[in-house]
Parts: C-alpha cells; sequence; structure tokens
C-alpha cells in the first residue's frame, strides 16, 4: 500500500503551483480550502489533518524555495504568494519526462507548449491519478535542481 499522505502532498502541492502559474506575476491569496476542499474544525477549533497537510505542503513549498509570501492567516492560507523565479523557470521549462501521446501533426507552437512542465502538471490533475501526479511532481522536483 502506498504512502496515501504523500500523494495528497503531492497533488496539494501541484495544484498550488498550478494556482500561482495561472495569476503570475500578480501576487496571491491563496487559501487552504481552495486547494484541499471545505474543512469544518473540531470543537477546540483545531482544523483536520488533511487540511493541516494542505497548509504543511505551503509551507513547505515556500521553506524550499517555489514560493515567496507576505503571510500566513493563522492556518487558513498565505497572502500576497507567487512564484519564485525558480519555480516560474521550472514550470515554463520543457518536461524532463514527456508525456509520449503527443500529436506529431500539431503545429510546433502547441507541442512546445504541450512539452512543457506546466502543461504535464495540468494534465496530470486533471486525469487525477495518483501515480501520474506522483510521477509528474517527482520529476519537476528532481528537474528543479538545474533552476
Amino acid at each position: 500500500m502506498g504512502d496515501i499522505h504523500i500523494d495528497d502532498f503531492y497533488k496539494d502541492a501541484g495544484k498550488i503551483l498550478v494556482q500561482l502559474y495561472r495569476s503570475f506575476p500578480r501576487k496571491n491569496l491563496l487559501l487552504v480550502e481552495d486547494i484541499s476542499g471545505p474543512d469544518t474544525p473540531d470543537e477546540y477549533g483545531l482544523h483536520s489533518e488533511r487540511h493541516q497537510s494542505c497548509f504543511g505542503a505551503a509551507i513547505w513549498l515556500a521553506e524550499s524555495g517555489y514560493l515567496s509570501y507576505g503571510e500566513t492567516i493563522r492556518q487558513e492560507g498565505m497572502d500576497q504568494v507567487i512564484l519564485t523565479h525558480k519555480a516560474f523557470t521550472l514550470l515554463s521549462s520543457t518536461a524532463t519526462a514527456l508525456v509520449t501521446d503527443i500529436d506529431p501533426e500539431l503545429p510546433t507552437s502547441v507541442l512546445e507548449t504541450q512539452q512543457t512542465n506546466i502543461h504535464q502538471l495540468r494534465e496530470a490533475l486533471r486525469a487525477g491519478d495518483s501515480q501520474q501526479i506522483r510521477r509528474t511532481m517527482h520529476n519537476l522536483f528532481l528537474q528543479s535542481t538545474n533552476h
């Protein structure tokens, strides 16, 4: 059995990167519930483990140099969030592990777009396949050492 918490981490981190890429270069408000879904705190006001893990993924992305932010909003999210140079160039770069079902008849500009890391990540998230998301994110993190 796989480590479900790692699959959740990859999915959350991927969604965060895609959301920030979509609005780059504007700074954004990043809310955990927009990534992991609604949360119902317990009777003590503590968030679910799932919510806390998603917030942890965002903090990890920041500490690892993929995003920067102005401040946290309790454990609800982050304000003034933006991709770093490292993350932007990584997502805009050609993927090292390309999807093989690309139609060679497409125009060159479309082919080049489909071969970028951001396109590969969007496709993995759209498919919802945990293994594909895991492979895509793992390859992104491996490739990030060059950025």
